[in-house]
């Protein structure tokens, strides 16, 4: 209210109007609000937040050129049918195929088990059957041979295996399971490179933390945990204790490493003639792709097989793919459907 007779100053006219804005109406920009914190978002009873980390899945655009680690892990003969939308496999299904990619119409070469191991490492097909290292070795060209010959390393984490490199059964360990021992020209590799898997500190375990995994991994979980003498549940309680550590590994949180996960045939038996055969559920195998460039929930129906497995490390490893089938323009590489 202006008094008659009271003149102001420009210094009192210049306070008043500074006055006047700090009182502007309640909503207006200028109106003071309180200071707030930010808070951690609530969390279910009995749960923790999650740390902060790189998605499973997805979350980079652009693949490398060349990643500095491929792992593979061999589950044991499920049809494709009996692992996928299976309630026993919570795990592989609404985490890492729900979240990852799935190639649904990946085949296995034949049966039974050992002539799948071989020819996803070679490109061919070396045994008949599954017979032991001593009676059917050979001297053939071998993924583990080319990923040595470009300097670069490979290692085979086999559960329950007593000894490196061991040739023979033992317990829960099977030797055809394990490709390594088979190829005779890398047997000094194989004795210092094939290693018994371990526990929570084992070889494995070990070498995830400290992030010294090799270039190339192959990850076989005994006769019980690969699901060929037990449950599917069993393989999907292995799976959910090994595969986040993995995922928490300094080697996957560089977003370099790429894990594939599939069985080397089908359960229902069949033709021995897979590679191609779309019609009998035994040649029908599930296989998940985990990586930081596939995005989440990826389908691929192209027909793949163990030979394209084979194919696309060789690519991603930055290897020629020259081994065997993989070099035939009819295998198809995974990468462009996973975005590898």
């Amino acid at each position: 209210m202006r008094h008659p007779g009271r003149r102001f100053g420009p210094v009192a006219v210049a306070l008043w109007l500074l006055l006047a804005g700090c009182s502007s109406s309640p909503g207006s920009p200028s109106t003071p609000t309180s200071p707030t914190t930010a808070q951690p978002a609530p969390t279910s009873p009995g749960t923790t937040a999650p740390p902060t980390s790189r998605p499973i899945c997805g979350g980079l655009d652009h693949p490398p050129a060349t990643w500095a680690h491929v792992i593979w892990i061999w589950m044991e003969n499920r049809d494709y049918r009996h692992v996928v939308g299976n309630p026993q496999a919570p795990y592989e299904n609404s985490t890492l195929i729900s979240r990852c990619g799935l190639a649904t119409n990946y085949h296995n070469i034949t049966h039974p088990s050992l002539p799948n191991y071989l020819a996803a490492t070679s490109g061919q097909i070396l045994a008949s059957g599954d017979c032991q290292p001593d009676a059917c070795s050979t001297n053939a060209p071998s993924l583990f041979a080319q990923v040595r010959a470009a300097g670069k390393s490979w290692r085979a984490y086999q559960e329950s295996m007593p000894a490196n490199c061991a040739r023979t059964d033992s317990g829960a360990y099977a030797a055809r399971h394990n490709p390594a021992v088979y190829y005779t020209p890398i047997a000094a590799d194989c004795a210092r490179w094939d290693l018994p898997m371990g526990g929570a500190s084992g070889n494995l375990a070990r070498d995830l933390r400290s992030g010294s995994l090799p270039d190339f991994a192959f990850i076989t979980p005994n006769l019980c945990d690969d699901t060929h003498d037990c449950p599917v549940r069993t393989g999907d309680h292995w799976l959910v204790t090994w595969v986040p550590r993995i995922l928490a590994s300094p080697a996957y949180q560089r977003a370099s490493t790429v894990l594939v996960l599939t069985w080397d045939e089908g359960d229902s038996g069949g033709s021995g003639d897979c590679a191609r055969n779309t019609t009998e559920p035994g040649c029908h195998v599930a296989t998940v792709v985990v990586s930081p460039t596939t995005r989440a929930s990826t389908r691929s129906d192209t027909l793949f097989d163990h030979y394209s497995l084979l194919k696309t490390t060789e690519q991603l490893l930055g290897l020629p793919a020259n081994l065997g089938h993989a070099a035939d323009p009819s295998t198809k590489s995974m990468r462009t459907a996973f975005n590898l």
